[in-house]
């Protein structure tokens, strides 16, 4: 019997989730009398655009979907996509006693429950059904033990997802009037942008310095083994008492920071070396400190997303991804948390997998605790751990792939957190001695034992710099002590340059918004993929590089809003949220602060707003409302040197010296791909060096017109220029003939016999025995012959005008080859996938590049390139792609098949059936046409409108 149709004693029970995953999962742990079903996330929001909101509002609650008049009351309408879903949770509400909202137990979770009551209008009693984890007990105990809803948690997120409709709506079209159309601005991702911008202009400003240092290699004079080497490598720490300059005492500009300290240059390190080379040396101290070392803490959110990036390669969305799917399906605990508290079955469970695992030597006497770091973290949660009161071992549980690599990540993270402490010592031995020149040497050099792993046997933290050294790293010294007499086997020179502060990975990202307490935990993942998505940042590897156009945005945000991106400010508001969603700080006199300012006689003070303070809100209305003083050109030029601009065009970016039409003026397109930092002066010389705008080439000699070689979007090509007059626009409108270059032409050789070649294309070559022409032309995919319907491809692009009819007949002799054609050979290779451990190859497709191990295609993104791939970035783009799981098939496709699928009918009966079927699905089909066109021309009065609002904002 279905669900839907079984009844328990005492009525039947209706139980709400957000996913379809979550609601199988849940099933199972219900017994008769529950209906479980999913509302497949939100199923009511703001309106995309003025067309969704209802006729009877009108001027700015129609642009903004929010009255900003009327105490900010939101306009909230069922998304086009839930219609049907919400119909049938109706229907299936009308059939039940009691109904369980039982959606994520955070803000957003709260908001989709409340929303959920306000749509579906239950008149049978409402429970609030809340969990950590998908476990039959959980579950269970949720059902016996339900709670009200949290309307503080409702009202705050209500707030936060006005606040982001108003940012974002009234900042956006800023920046498509004086930036570029398309573009958006949001109350965390600018600032976010704005974090990756400052890193990659301090690149820029930055200036490397050289300094040099020596290592000296020192032995004992006895045999060694491997708990007493025999030798030790230390690099030379002072000269005359005067420290050794290293890479941190030089300043970004590349100067010494303190002239306290000794900057050695490669003549006089060569000649210390030297002069060091026949001299005695001595340990002239040993110092011994115990090392300990303890667990790191149960995961939150940010710490998996920066773990799971270091050590297995993911994205934070991607990280993201497979957590939900562990989720729903019962592995793990709820992934969106800022706790790091284990709940007491769950120390149980770790410690005893601890005893059985590893011993009882490494269970601490007690269970340890950790406290919360994250500022407001909801500590209702707990942190992400194995579900249940028994954590299955990976090996337990059936899983593979990405879900296999990620649990068990957790799953170690949590057993290690109820292990002992790591202990061991830590030396440092100095060893001195006097140069032939009189000066006094002194080398260090430092090591670390571990005498107990304790915790380390479990797991050990990654680190976002790969030359870091781990926390279980050993470095063993000789046994030594003071006064022993040493002898320098080598003495070294090393030179060294200090490089610019690292790019922002995924990683490091997240962990400096949450550090600066930036947004909300929860949502780092879908920032970082707006700024990725919007071409405000692009990668490389895994670093995180700043676009030109995000440059042009920030600049202007910046400069007319810099409140609105400012860190502080940034963070302030995110305080004030905390406190409206703990009852602190009332919504409406708050968001009338920020919208039209501390003028406004109905907001109050600071105070009676619940903020605390008057300095940090006020005034985006008008802030948005006098956009005279913004000089768009100005916005988005920034200098490069010697009288190069880098300008962002609305095509792309650009150099240009000079002004337009002046004499002497240049300019040149700058690849997108290029990091900012890599535009250099000698570059943007070499770029705007290269031939560029139109090549006049000569006067076609039959029709007069001229004939010119430009270097497009999409390559170089020759075009002819149509006279003045001449219809550019309908039914007489005539179109100049144009034709790309050969892969063999450049623009500083084409002619103009080849420009009239080319536009001759296609060539008739002939007709066939049947009178059928064939010609030959230049396609997207290279050349080829056509004749009807049928094409053949041709070698090369030279057969265009020399294949002759016997020729072209010949190939359409030879029967047309089906499928596939060979293979082509791989255009990279990247190493083994640590997933499927297969070889991952870079490949030539249809569509462009991608990496492949031969079951997953991930195709390269437009900020990758084949030469500049790396391994781990391929195997995040491989992750990435599997994470979204298998492409679905398209409504259309399905309804074409849909007919093959008919048996003939072996009853009147089912053939009645059948066409009572067709019947419906023939209204059915008129219904969704009815729709679509409806959409169609809701569309087309969205774009029409001024009043639309961008695509997206962020939380």
């Amino acid at each position: 019997m279905s669900p839907t149709s079984e009844t328990a004693h005492g009525g039947r029970r209706l139980v709400i989730v957000e996913s379809p995953a979550k609601a199988k999962t849940i099933k199972g742990y219900l017994g008769p009398g529950y209906v479980v079903e999913a509302s497949v996330g939100h199923i009511r929001d703001l309106p995309n655009g003025a067309a969704e909101v209802p006729e009877k509002y009108t001027g700015e609650v129609r642009r903004l979907g929010v009255d900003v008049e009327h105490d900010f009351q939101p306009i909230y309408v069922v998304n086009a996509d839930k219609k049907a879903q919400v119909r049938k949770l109706k229907e299936l509400l009308a059939e039940s006693d009691e109904l369980y909202l039982a959606t994520d137990e955070d803000r957003e979770g709260e908001a989709i429950a409340w929303h959920l009551q306000e749509v579906l209008k239950p008149k049978v009693p409402v429970h609030r059904m809340v969990f950590h984890e998908i476990t039959k007990d959980a579950i269970r105990a949720a059902v016996a033990n339900p709670r009200e809803l949290n309307t503080r948690m409702v009202d705050a997120q209500e707030t936060r997802r006005i606040l982001d409709r108003l940012y974002g709506y009234e900042v956006s079209p800023v920046l498509w009037k004086k930036v570029m159309r398309g573009l958006s601005a949001g109350r965390v991702q600018s600032v976010a942008t704005r974090l990756v911008v400052e890193r990659e202009r301090e690149r820029i400003a930055f200036r490397s310095a050289e300094y040099w240092d020596l290592t000296g290699t020192f032995a004992t004079g006895r045999p060694g083994d491997l708990s007493d080497p025999s030798s030790l490598v230390a690099r030379l720490n002072s000269v005359d008492g005067r420290r050794v300059a290293q890479g941190r005492d030089f300043g970004p500009d590349g100067r010494l920071k303190s002239d306290q300290v000794l900057h050695l240059d490669e003549a006089n390190a060569r000649a210390l070396a030297a002069a060091l080379a026949e001299s005695s040396f001595a340990v002239r101290s040993v110092e011994s400190k115990p090392y300990r070392r303890s667990p790191y803490a149960p995961f939150r959110t940010t710490t998996l997303q920066q773990e799971a990036s270091r050590k297995l390669g993911f994205g934070a969305k991607s990280t993201m991804q497979v957590a939900q799917k562990l989720y729903e399906n019962g592995f793990i605990t709820y992934m969106r948390t800022d706790s790091t508290t284990l709940s007491d079955t769950a120390v149980a469970a770790a410690r005893a997998q601890v005893t059985q695992l590893y011993g009882a030597g490494y269970l601490p006497d007690k269970p340890r605790t950790y406290a919360g770091k994250v500022k407001n973290a909801q500590e209702a949660h707990e942190a992400i751990r194995p579900s249940g009161d028994r954590f299955r071992t990976p090996a337990e549980t059936g899983l593979s792939g990405d879900q296999f690599r990620l649990y068990e990540l957790i799953w170690k993270r949590t057993v290690a957190s109820q292990m002992k402490d790591a202990v061991g010592n830590s030396v440092t031995v100095r060893i001195g001695g006097t140069s032939s020149d009189g000066r006094d040497a002194e080398f260090s050099a430092s090591g670390k034992t571990i005498t107990f792993h304790g915790f380390m046997k479990a797991y050990v933290e990654g680190a976002d710099d790969p030359n870091a050294e781990l926390d279980d790293r050993e470095r063993r010294l000789p046994q030594v002590a003071e006064g022993d007499a040493l002898a320098a086997e080598e003495i070294s020179v090393d030179g060294h340059a200090t490089k610019p502060p690292a790019r922002y990975t995924e990683a490091s990202l997240v962990k400096e918004l949450e550090e600066r307490e930036i947004g909300r935990p929860s949502t780092y993942a879908s920032i970082i993929g707006t700024i990725l998505d919007r071409g405000y940042v692009f990668k490389k590897g895994t670093a995180l590089v700043p676009s030109f156009l995000s440059f042009a945005v920030v600049n202007l945000l910046e400069t007319h809003f810099g409140r609105l991106v400012d860190y502080d400010f940034t963070a302030k508001m995110e305080d004030d949220l905390d406190r409206i969603a703990q009852g602190e700080a009332q919504a409406v006199p708050w968001l009338k602060r920020f919208y039209f300012g501390e003028g406004d006689d109905n907001a109050g003070a600071a105070s009676s707003a619940g903020n605390g303070d008057g300095d940090h809100l006020g005034g985006l209305k008008e802030l948005v409302t006098d956009l005279g003083a913004i000089d768009a050109k100005e916005i988005s030029s920034f200098p490069v040197g010697d009288g190069i601009m880098l300008r962002v065009g609305r095509y792309g970016p650009y150099v240009e010296r000079g002004e337009k039409d002046a004499e002497g003026h240049q300019r040149a397109d700058v690849p997108e791909e290029m990091a900012p930092d890599e535009l250099t002066v000698a570059y943007a010389e070499e770029l705007l060096a290269k031939p560029s705008g139109d090549f006049e080439l000569g006067a076609d000699p039959v029709t007069g017109n001229q004939i010119v070689a430009k270097d497009g979007r999409y390559g170089p090509y020759v075009t002819e220029i149509l006279p003045d007059g001449t219809p550019k626009t309908g039914k007489n409108a005539v179109k100049p003939r144009t034709a790309s270059l050969f892969k063999s032409m450049s623009l500083d050789t084409v002619t103009i016999d080849d420009a009239l070649k080319l536009m001759s294309l296609p060539r008739v070559v002939g007709t066939d025995a049947e009178g059928v022409e064939i010609t030959a032309q230049n396609g997207r995919y290279g050349p080829y012959l056509k004749k009807g319907t049928d094409s053949r491809s041709l070698t090369s692009e030279d057969q265009l005008f020399d294949i002759t009819l016997e020729e072209a007949l010949a190939i359409y002799a030879q029967p047309k080859q089906r499928g596939r054609a060979a293979a082509k050979p791989p255009l990279k290779e990247l190493g083994t996938d640590p997933v499927s451990e297969r070889p991952v190859v870079v490949k030539d497709g249809r569509f462009g590049p991608y990496v492949t191990d031969g079951e997953t295609n991930a195709t390269l993104r437009t900020d990758d390139s084949v030469e500049a791939i790396t391994p781990e970035r391929g195997y995040e783009l491989l992750a990435e792609k599997r994470a979204k799981g298998p492409a679905k098939k398209s409504a259309k496709k399905a309804a074409k098949k849909a007919p093959a699928k008919k048996a003939p009918a072996k009853k009147a009966t089912t053939a009645k059936k059948a066409a009572a079927k067709k019947t419906t699905a023939k209204k059915a089909t008129a219904t969704g046409a009815t729709a679509t066109a409806k959409k169609t021309a809701a569309k087309k009065s969205s774009a029409s409108s001024s009043a639309s609002g961008p695509a997206t904002t962020d939380a």
